[in-house]
């Protein structure tokens, strides 16, 4: 029967968009721990995670994406906040609160170009808390 352990990390965000690559915290967190799974889990109602490739503009074309998808306008009914800030809302029936990853031998088995990114839209909230949860196998 596996055995979870859990820890809560802070990350700063910004008054910011943002994707933030968390795959070294992932990382670290599995190192030496033999097989099993890494649930990420974000406790916000408005931030989510994605595994995508950074750093060849795909972060930056999830965040056009999401733009254009979820407009930063006044058609929100969530209204407090910066203008906009209904969109922080919905995003994450887009880009859920959660991933999960396969850890073998304290290694995540992600693909070659793969990360694993907090996605913020939330420019009120400069802090996120990140639970990082490994079930053993």
């Amino acid at each position: 029967m596996g055995v979870v352990d859990t820890e809560t990390r802070t990350y700063r965000t910004g008054d910011r968009e943002v994707v933030l690559d968390l795959t070294d915290d992932c990382s670290s967190y599995v190192a030496g721990r033999g097989d099993g799974l890494l649930h990420v889990f974000v406790p916000h109602a408005t931030a989510g995670l994605a595994i995508l490739e950074t750093g060849a503009g795909s972060d930056d074309d999830l965040l056009a994406a999401l733009a254009d998808l979820l407009p930063a306008d006044d058609r929100w009914r969530h209204r407090h906040g910066s203008p906009g800030h209904g969109r922080s809302h919905v995003m994450p029936a887009f880009v859920p609160p959660y991933a999960t990853v396969p850890v073998v031998g304290g290694r995540l088995l992600l693909g070659t170009w793969q990360s694993v990114c907090l996605v913020d839209l939330n420019v009120d909230n400069a802090v996120r808390e990140v639970r990082f949860s490994f079930l053993s196998g």
